[in-house]
């Protein structure tokens, strides 16, 4: 079997979405020892910016027309594509910016949805998707910045209305409780909700590696 990850982190270090990916990986491959992790990591190795705008202009350009940069987005969509339907499960490590979903897995969502097969289909329907989420803040209900969380909802709208995914979602909160001061006074239950998000995690890459080995 094979598992697909992606991370959309800019660290490799001190990630907390990378933490809570790193265990669910883990726990994949207790399960299947030995079977394949394909990775992507476009956090640090960043999708070019102008390939979505040059894959959707090739869609509206007969085949003939097309520039170099026309068939090198087309060819990256359909790899982002080829990798997703060949996995037999995934894992996304996708942390909120700025309230938002990363610059970086917004630009790939969009690739992706260029290539025809993922273009209003659920391409992924009831494929195993893993989404590690994590906030620097806390934007639960009844707190000061309830509903800020602009990212999460959108991704669930996305990987399971949209592509079809059968998601699960491992979160965390307050991962900035130890690095910004202003924050101290949520230290045990920033802690709390850490050893909560890594136990959640723990379940889910054991669920994942429960799947039935493909015949």
């Amino acid at each position: 079997m094979t598992l697909f990850r992606l991370d959309a982190s800019i660290r490799t270090h001190g990630s907390a979405s990378r933490e809570i990916a790193d265990i669910v990986e883990e726990e994949w491959l207790t399960a299947h020892p030995g079977d394949s992790i394909e990775r992507r990591h476009i956090g640090v190795e960043t999708l070019p910016a102008t390939a979505w705008a040059a894959a959707v202009t090739a869609g509206m350009t007969p085949p003939k027309e097309h520039t170099a940069e026309h068939r090198e987005a087309v060819a990256l969509a359909a790899t982002l594509v080829d990798e997703l339907q060949a996995a037999d499960a995934i894992l996304f490590a996708v942390p909120l910016y700025n309230y938002g979903v990363s610059q970086h897995f917004k630009t790939y969502i969009d690739l992706v949805c260029t290539d025809p097969r993922a273009n209003g289909v659920p391409f992924l329907a009831g494929k195993p998707v893993v989404l590690a989420t994590v906030r620097g803040g806390a934007y639960g209900g009844g707190t000061p910045r309830e509903g800020w969380d602009h990212s999460t909802s959108y991704l669930r709208r996305i990987l399971a209305d949209c592509w079809g995914a059968d998601l699960s979602i491992v979160e965390r909160e307050f991962t900035l409780v130890g690095v910004n001061p202003a924050l101290d006074p949520f230290t045990e239950q920033a802690a709390q909700m850490h050893t909560g998000a890594l136990q959640a995690a723990r379940e889910a890459g054991r669920v994942l590696g429960a799947l039935p080995v493909p015949a």
